[in-house]
């Protein structure tokens, strides 16, 4: 039976978000994957926009019930790091204890990035640590966000592709999902 894989990430903000939700889902299938993808909710009515905001939040968490894994894109997204929304789904997926899977379009690491966020202007401290121009603490890993979210990955058994896009490609360059997407399916046919 097809395992179903939930598609976590920031192509839905895109101006051609449905293009991208629709490839991503149809490569899913190719790989044997049944997709469940945000951009495919069913909202129902609501009289608020924070009813709504809830009605979302309830319908992707039931589909991450329904779903087997996830891929989640961590791309980072408005800054240094990943989308917050799609941290919390890959958060979640990992209570539940379903593998964990994930890609980023974006090469450079998590602390390269704060670097270049604070213009270089980073300096160690007494004890070695990274310290910010506020004085604090710099993760210094050589992960690709946050060590929750990667190491998190890896020590549930789940892979993390790095991969390298273009600038102008961040959102829809294919290649890093196609690549972590073969090796979900490769190990969700396994377990």
């Amino acid at each position: 039976m097809a395992k179903k894989v939930y598609l976590a990430g920031p192509e839905v903000f895109l101006p051609n978000a449905r293009e991208m939700l629709d490839r991503k889902a149809a490569l899913a299938r190719e790989a044997g994957l049944i997709p469940l993808s945000p951009g495919d909710l069913e909202i129902p009515p609501t009289n608020s926009k924070r009813e709504r905001a809830a009605a979302i939040s309830a319908v992707d968490e039931k589909m991450m019930f329904e779903a087997d894994a996830i891929i989640a894109n961590l791309t980072p997204f408005r800054g240094i790091a990943a989308d917050t929304g799609t941290s919390f789904e890959l958060g979640f997926m990992c209570a539940l204890d379903k593998p964990v899977f994930a890609y980023t379009n974006v090469a450079r690491d998590h602390t390269a990035r704060i670097i270049d966020h604070f213009n270089g202007a980073v300096t160690p401290d007494a004890e070695g640590h990274l310290r910010d121009p506020d004085g604090l603490s710099i993760e210094n890993f050589g992960l690709i966000d946050n060590l929750m979210l990667h190491a998190g990955i890896e020590r549930r058994g789940g892979s993390v592709v790095i991969g390298n896009a273009a600038a102008d490609a961040l959102y829809t360059d294919l290649t890093a999902f196609k690549e972590c997407l073969a090796i979900a399916a490769e190990r969700l046919r396994e377990g």
